[in-house]
């Protein structure tokens, strides 16, 4: 027996940041979305405290060949259009920038802030949700992720497969300054959005890869993992296990590579997952 959902599909900043992209869920109930958390968690306070060492300066990152346009970078709050167009190239499709919402960037630097913790609100997704429906199987008396859902995730994949790492992170040096202005303006004036970035890969590296679909339950609006140690986990790892085992192993060998072009240097051992 086939049970669906109504759901929205989340694309991970990260990925997008990136030229790639990173499908993940949100469980919908009776036309109602129920997000992991529909309020942005707030920042820790920053004030008075000194930064924290660099450690992953951007000059470190493999720049590769020089960005074809050699314009001054605009404004943060006037760059959506430029960076709308740098990123449907950077990943070959087209159709990407009719995904982004306004304030890409700004969007986009929230996102990668939340992924390693254990909320994400909507409000600060830079995409608009594609249609679709969650679909989840039923065996051995348990609900699981249905073996039929990965394929929502198609077009994503599409782009996650054609991007570049190098042409992508040589685009983000590039337009660094904005990333960081984002960052500080988020709530983090000594913060530095490199490292944060850095965090955010090795979390999601770091996601189990289960043998078997996970088994979810519907005790609300949403469903949720039926087993506390994957409902535990960091908002992006839990939305990384939805997207599938075979797609899940082709992110994370994309942001591997990505993660030796942004620091020279391989994820550590426990940043790898299970594969």
């Amino acid at each position: 027996m086939r049970k669906q959902s109504s759901v929205g599909s989340w694309v991970a900043a990260l990925v997008v940041l990136l030229g790639i992209v990173v499908a993940g869920l949100y469980f919908l109930g009776k036309g109602r979305q129920a997000p992991v958390s529909s309020v942005p968690p707030s920042p820790p306070a920053v004030a008075g405290t000194a930064p924290a060492p660099i450690q992953h300066p951007i000059t470190q990152a493999n720049s590769g060949p020089a960005p074809a346009s050699t314009a001054p970078l605009p404004a943060l709050d006037a760059s959506d259009a430029s960076v709308a167009a740098a990123l449907a190239a950077l990943a070959g499709d087209s159709d990407l920038s009719s995904l982004l919402r306004q304030q890409v960037i700004a969007r986009i630097v929230a996102t990668i802030d939340a992924l390693p913790r254990r909320s994400l609100g909507t409000m600060m997704l830079p995409v608009h949700t594609p249609k679709g429906a969650f679909v989840t199987d039923e065996v051995d008396g348990s609900t699981v992720i249905g073996a039929g859902n990965a394929g929502r995730y198609a077009p994503y994949m599409r782009v996650v497969e054609a991007t570049d790492p190098k042409a992508l992170v040589a685009w983000y040096v590039h337009a660094y300054p904005l990333f960081q202005k984002a960052y500080e303006q988020l709530g983090y004036p000594k913060g530095y959005f490199n490292d944060r970035l850095v965090v955010a890969i090795d979390d999601l590296l770091a996601a189990p890869e289960p043998t078997s679909p996970p088994a979810v339950v519907h005790p609300q609006a949403f469903y949720v993992y039926a087993d506390p140690a994957l409902e535990s986990l960091s908002a992006g790892q839990r939305l990384l296990l939805r997207v599938g085992t075979a797609n899940e192993a082709k992110i994370k060998a994309k942001l591997r590579a990505i993660r030796a072009e942004l620091t020279g240097q391989m994820p550590p051992a426990g940043a790898h997952g299970a594969g």
